[in-house]
């Protein structure tokens, strides 16, 4: 039998707050170092934007790892899978001259037409009780799995098991949305089965067991960069249920989402943004509004990578990411996007919620109470612009080199959320980071 070696590193990267905190850069900043870059959770919903000096890559199926040319990029058993939409993927990255390292469970669920179709019928089915859809049919593969009569990558290559699975999941979904939903279900079962078996065909070479890969990996002492997607409030237990994804966008998933027992020592990185944003519906007690909210919106861009809808924004909450510290176990935080709130006289910081008039410094699983919430504002003093030739320098002389001001509002962090701020984001570009 292999001895596990000792000398494993584990490094987790996970959502503080509602996604798009910039965990593509964060990953991608420490994905050159590690063996393995693995994806463990999520669908091609979820988008990260990496830039690599003038190019920038929107990744959704495939982990931020794969711009560089040592690691391995695992898509992992807790993925959901659109294959037309991953091929598309690899070949934009190859016609860019990325030639992916990339391994795909065979255990992955595959998002079939009909699940999209099923999306569109949920959410207008929700109502004000829906998660803001990205309707790529997450949800409703999500459901399937769990129902049982998903269709997994593998059965992609087996046509036989293909199309056994397929007539129970085809006449399942094609119920609902005409009987239950009724609305239209246009999709030929013959079309859906030749379509998938020629998907399965092209990415048969990355097909595999990616369990054993991994474990044997793991007892070679190989490094590991484990990467999820969304943040800690679209987590479908700890997030703001029901305006959430339908996964678990937790470190704790890590074991789940990839078959591997990793309960090593590890480093959990939980990466926020020096303020939120948020794409969908839910209530947002720190949201801004009018101007304010524009002239941030259009200065960080906060628009969604993968559907192009503008986010909405909001002061930085730390009821929310005191939530994150606490349900990831996270040993650090990466605060991102601190360039974008230059140029503020002051900044609000949340560090409760009033609801029916008591104080509440932790996050309710209350829909009723989220609703009522009305943030407890601390306000500390803003930074003036930052140059990028002061980017440069401040990077390359590091943390006390920055502003008090800045130093100040990390400490102010910190100290609420008993968790230590030791990478700081000032730009889009990887070397635009600080590690204390």
């Amino acid at each position: 039998m292999t001895e596990k070696s000792h000398s494993t590193s584990l490094t987790v990267v996970v959502g503080s707050q509602w996604g798009d905190e910039g965990k593509g850069k964060i990953t991608d900043y420490f994905a050159g170092d590690c063996d393995y870059v693995v994806r463990f959770q999520g669908g091609n919903n979820a988008g990260h934007t990496v830039i690599v000096e003038s190019e920038v890559y929107k990744l959704h199926h495939i982990p931020s790892g794969v711009l560089y040319p040592h690691p391995v990029s695992v898509i992992g058993n807790g993925v959901v899978i659109n294959p037309k939409g991953l091929i598309e993927e690899i070949e934009s990255l190859k016609e860019r001259g990325v030639e992916p390292n990339l391994k795909v469970s065979d255990r992955a669920h595959v998002i079939m037409p009909y699940h999209i179709v099923m999306d569109e019928c949920l959410t207008g089915h929700q109502g004000d009780l829906a998660a803001g859809s990205t309707k790529r049919g997450i949800a409703p593969v999500y459901a399937d799995k769990a129902y049982r009569h998903g269709i997994r990558m593998g059965d992609l290559l087996e046509p036989a098991i293909f199309e056994e699975k397929l007539q129970r999941a085809y006449q399942f979904n094609k119920k609902v949305v005409t009987q239950a939903f009724e609305a239209t279900f246009d999709l030929a079962l013959e079309d859906i089965y030749t379509d998938y078996l020629s998907y399965g065909e092209t990415l048969k070479n990355y097909i595999c067991d990616t369990q054993v890969d991994l474990y044997t990996a793991y007892c070679e002492g190989k490094s590991f960069l484990l990467e999820g997607a969304q943040g800690v409030s679209l987590d479908l237990d700890h997030g703001l249920y029901p305006h959430t994804t339908s996964s678990n966008t937790v470190a704790g998933q890590i074991n789940v989402g990839t078959g591997i027992g990793f309960n090593g020592q590890r480093r959990i990185i939980g990466v926020a943004k020096a303020y939120v944003s948020r794409v969908g519906i839910s209530p947002f007690p720190t949201e801004l509004d009018g101007d304010e909210a524009e002239l941030l919106r259009e200065k960080g861009q906060e628009y969604g990578t993968t559907t192009g809808r503008p986010r909405r924004v909001g002061c930085l909450d730390l009821v929310q990411l005191r939530q994150a510290v606490r349900v990831n176990g996270l040993t650090e935080i990466a605060l991102t996007k601190i360039d974008i709130l230059c140029a503020m006289t002051e900044l609000k910081i949340c560090t409760a919620y009033n609801i029916s008039g008591e104080s509440v410094s932790e996050m309710p699983g209350s829909l009723g109470k989220m609703r009522q919430a009305v943030p407890e504002y601390s306000t500390l003093k803003g930074w003036p612009e930052i140059s990028k030739k002061q980017i440069e320098m401040y990077c390359n002389n590091g943390y006390e080199d920055l502003p008090d001001s800045i130093k100040d509002y990390v400490s102010f962090i910190e100290q609420a959320v008993d968790c230590p701020v030791t990478i700081i984001s000032l730009g889009p570009q990887r070397h635009q980071t600080i590690v204390r």
